[in-house]
């Protein structure tokens, strides 16, 4: 198994658009916006995605947002693409209209996906997501990015990575230090030298890692070492963890630019070692609680189309 379909297990149609979610969607076809907008369901058996088995992410046909991993897609033979888990937070439920079932949106553009049913037991999770194959869109596993940073709490960092549009799927964890599969409590006790960091999977039709990197930079302070804000220590410094030379020349291109700017940049690069996943408990910390960071705020540091 290569390291991004690892990745993948962690953590087509083609996205018709690069755009701004806040205001806009995709163009919809009549049928899209029958199902999607004035939920309605398409016919059984009929849906692209029902049969489909390839590796990759399953996102929002109206938004692009990314709503399902295909490691949790399996054939409930119910005539829909089915899912027993969303990505954390991509997906909301809702009483549908007509009193008995349980309605399934994007919960960034509220596009209608299908309904949610419980207690079948066709997998361990006891859960099924019944979606319209025309509510989503699929981002195969080779055309997923991958990047891994570390800048103080992963928890902030992540909260923004989240947040970023071309973004599939963020998970907090530990990685540049010695040892496998480290504690929380372990690497707060600086024994094993592991930096917080994050692992970001986006499609490289819709951002690059130039951009991914640049978001790094702004969302945390690369001139404070081994801490940042009021988390001090080791496991909080700043960090970029380069998988090849093409991402180094780039880390290197905007510590070069930040430093022009008069910064003292602290943030390291570093080859890239094993990403261990940090606890489920830290994973999509902010956005399952409705907070906001404490110590991670966007500071633009380059220049808009540079």
């Amino acid at each position: 198994m290569t390291l991004l379909l690892a990745a993948l297990a962690f953590s087509a149609a083609g996205c018709k658009e690069n755009i701004d979610m806040s205001d806009r969607h995709n163009k919809l076809t009549s049928e899209e916006e029958r199902v999607i907008v004035r939920k309605g369901t398409e016919a059984p058996f009929t849906g692209k995605f029902t049969d489909y088995h390839a590796e990759g992410f399953y996102i929002c046909r109206r938004c692009n947002a990314p709503l399902y991993r295909s490691r949790d897609k399996f054939d409930s033979r119910c005539g829909w693409p089915s899912f027993d888990d969303e990505i954390g937070g991509a997906v909301r439920r809702q009483a549908d209209a007509d009193g008995r079932r349980t309605e399934i949106l994007c919960a960034r553009c509220d596009g209608h996906l299908g309904h949610v049913f419980l207690g079948e037991e066709h997998t361990d999770k006891n859960t099924r997501h019944c979606v319209n194959s025309v509510s989503l869109d699929f981002v195969p596993a080779e055309r997923v990015g991958r990047a891994i940073f570390a800048g103080g709490c992963f928890w902030g960092v992540e909260y923004h990575f989240q947040k970023a549009d071309g973004v599939l799927a963020v998970a907090s964890g530990y990685t540049g230090g010695k040892g496998a599969n480290p504690t929380y409590k372990e690497v707060c006790s600086g024994a094993t030298g592991h930096a917080e960091a994050v692992e970001v999977l986006y499609d490289t039709q819709r951002t690059t890692y130039e951009t991914m990197a640049k978001l790094f930079f702004e969302i945390h302070d690369p001139t404070q070492a081994d801490g940042q804000g009021p988390d001090i220590g080791e496991q909080y410094r700043s960090v970029v963890f380069v998988a090849d030379d093409s991402q180094r020349k780039v880390a290197e291109k905007l510590i070069g630019i930040l430093s022009g700017q008069g910064l003292k940049v602290a943030t390291k690069i570093e080859k890239a070692s094993p990403f261990y996943p940090a606890e489920e408990h830290h994973q999509n910390y902010y956005r399952s609680r409705g907070e906001e960071p404490y110590c991670h705020t966007r500071t633009q540091r380059f220049p808009t189309g540079k």
